[in-house]
């Protein structure tokens, strides 16, 4: 409380600061402007036109200066940004000024005025204006704060918009810990330039040679996201034992256009993988989500919980937070209510299960998009468990599918898998029922039911990464289950985008698919994570093979190659999949609810083989 009182009240001294300020500074521009014009000695005559002038000019400018928003900004951050805006101010202010002198021309205020001391007025006006607002930011540019000694030198990686957004961050900061020592960039045109005063020392393959010279203890990359130059750069950095590399962070991280200091991360593994950003369609997210009311299923999820941030950002008019785990909605709700304070939000405790619930919250909330992210996923652990998998994933998405339906909610987007692709886990084929389901369900009202399916997410729970950062962190041994084992990974927050954009332009019955680029190999995957942590694979930490789970496979299918349609999001595609025979699918869902409530694990193999004919089981494999 104290805290915000403090701060509005610096605000209104800064504003009624520049205002005087302001003032005083047009009564200046008049009278050097009639000093000027009259060479130093101004007649008495046009002592009535200079009053005249100092109030119309007053009138105008403040007025103009204020609609531009040149009073609210930081004196240490002001940029080319707030000078187009002073160049906008002072012409409108200018023109408003000309057409009243026009106006008024007959008027004793403007009689035998001289024309020439507007033009004079307002450059003045602009250049002492322009020099009050940007005497802070020259001064620190001059006499940064901090001594040298105390500061870190650091190289910038990348001289393009990225860098030069770095660099100008750095020099803002009053007390900034970096002292900018260069860039490196692979531009030949850029060689030996300077920007903001900081020279263009070499190409990024001359980083070693850079850093010895330069005394370099922490290097920042600001190369366009997915560029193959990120891993050379790192690579470089570590032969040259620099002991910190940071990057920016990924699009979906930076949604908002922000490049702030704040967000520079430490270079992970998600930043090696080289993967192409990706081409989004702002408009139409904004379009599908904006004052809508959002329901997102398993939202204290790895995708739930970055899904609800996505959309936060595009402004529901309520967002609907679900899931059973009520520490993970609790820290979920707190950090949206942070990052989103006008967002309306209601956090939801409930078991997607329990059907009377779900309709009491359909009923009473009426969302128009839900995006049912809700799932058991762990492959090995639901081969143990197929009830549960059954349950949740094939009777929980029915129970939240068909609340949707009868409440006209507008679009359903269920989450799917890789996974769902000639299953052999009871993971993959409970959550390819979840969208015969979908498909079954958008036949029956005017609701749109919509899947997407894509591979694993980078850092999500469970995933290899967090289980390989503890496996280093503990001194090893990273275990791999196969050498020749591969997977398609995606960024949680890619993905998410992805999912939306796919909503969007969704009409109903599709199943989507992801483009996830190439799949990686899990063996290469540890061994950079390894490396990341400043460890050599095999020497520092042993890599131990462990052999296939129960429903792993060695390669996850996104699609069959020949089953899919492009769209015009070269990202995302359409996967051709018959119909399913909705008669077949009821008794086979009546069967397996029955199955599955008996606990009959070997019924419900059988079950969902006689449901989804290429779903090969482990067991069936092993006969």
């Amino acid at each position: 409380m104290i805290k915000e009182i403090l701060v509005k009240k610096r605000s209104f001294f800064r504003l009624f600061f520049f205002l005087i300020s302001d003032i005083i500074l047009v009564f200046l521009s008049v009278l050097l402007a009639f000093l000027i014009r009259f060479e130093g000695s101004i007649p008495e005559r046009y002592f009535l036109n200079i009053a005249g002038l100092i109030f119309f000019s007053v009138l105008f400018t403040i007025p103009v200066f204020y609609f531009f928003k040149l009073y609210f900004f930081s004196w240490a951050y002001v940029s080319t940004e707030e000078l187009i805006n002073l160049i906008k101010a002072t012409s409108l202010s200018f023109l408003l000024l000309t057409a009243t002198y026009f106006i008024l021309r007959d008027h004793h205020l403007f009689s035998g005025f001289p024309r020439s001391t507007l033009f004079i007025t307002y450059f003045f006006i602009f250049l002492l204006c322009g020099a009050l607002r940007f005497a802070k930011r020259i001064y620190l540019e001059i006499f940064p704060r901090g001594k040298r000694e105390e500061k870190i030198n650091v190289l910038i990686v990348g001289a393009g918009n990225l860098g030069e957004q770095i660099l100008r961050g750095i020099k803002s900061l009053p007390k900034s810990q970096y002292f900018p020592v260069g860039f490196v960039d692979d531009d030949p045109t850029k060689q030996g330039i300077l920007i903001h005063g900081l020279k263009v020392l070499g190409k990024i393959k001359e980083i070693p040679k850079i850093a010895k010279e330069n005394l370099v203890e922490e290097m920042i990359i600001a190369l366009p996201f997915g560029s193959k130059k990120i891993r050379e750069a790192v690579e470089l950095g570590r032969k040259a034992k620099i002991k910190r590399i940071k990057i920016l962070p990924s699009i979906g991280d930076l949604i908002s256009g922000e490049v702030p200091l704040t967000r520079l991360k430490e270079i992970d593994v998600e930043d090696l993988l080289g993967r192409e950003p990706i081409d989004l369609d702002r408009k139409s997210i904004a379009d599908f989500i904006r004052k809508k009311t959002v329901l997102i299923t398993g939202a204290a999820g790895s995708i739930g919980s970055e899904l609800s941030k996505q959309v936060a950002f595009f402004s529901p008019s309520l967002l609907l937070i679900l899931d059973q785990d009520e520490t993970g909605i609790f820290n979920l709700f707190n950090d949206l209510k942070e990052k989103f304070p006008k967002q309306e939000i209601k956090p939801l405790i409930c078991d997607i299960r329990d059907e009377e619930k779900i309709k009491r919250i359909f009923q009473e909330f009426k969302p128009q998009i839900v995006f049912h992210a809700a799932a058991y996923k762990h492959v090995p652990l639901m081969e143990e468990n197929p009830d549960e998998a059954v349950k949740n994933n094939v009777f929980g998405t029915e129970i939240v599918g068909r609340a949707a339906l009868e409440n006209g909610c507008e679009k359903f987007i269920f989450i799917s898998t890789d996974k769902a692709v000639n299953p052999t886990s009871i993971m993959g084929a409970t959550k390819r029922i979840g969208e015969m389901i979908c498909q079954a369900l958008n036949k029956k009202g005017k609701t749109k039911f919509i899947s997407v399916r894509f591979g694993n997410v980078l850092d999500s729970r469970g995933s290899v990464i967090p289980i390989f950062k503890e496996q280093i962190k503990s001194g090893g041994p990273v275990t791999v289950t196969h050498p020749e084992m591969k997977r398609y990974f995606m960024l949680n927050s890619e993905a998410c985008l992805l999912v939306m954009e796919a909503g969007a332009i969704g009409k109903g019955g599709e199943v989507f698919v992801l483009d996830m680029g190439k799949p990686i190999k899990i063996l290469d995957l540890a061994k950079e994570m390894i490396k990341l942590s400043g460890l050599e694979p095999d020497k520092d930490i042993p890599i131990t093979f462990i052999g296939e789970r129960p429903g792993e496979k060695l390669f996850e299918e996104i699609f069959n190659e020949k089953e899919t349609v492009s769209t015009k999001y070269k990202k995302i595609l359409i996967a051709k999949l018959a119909e399913p025979d909705e008669e077949k699918l009821n008794v086979g869902l009546e069967n397996l609810k029955k199955a599955a409530s008996e606990g009959n694990k070997e019924k419900i193999r059988k079950i969902i083989k006689d449901l989804i004919p290429f779903y090969e089981s482990q067991e069936n494999k092993t006969e």
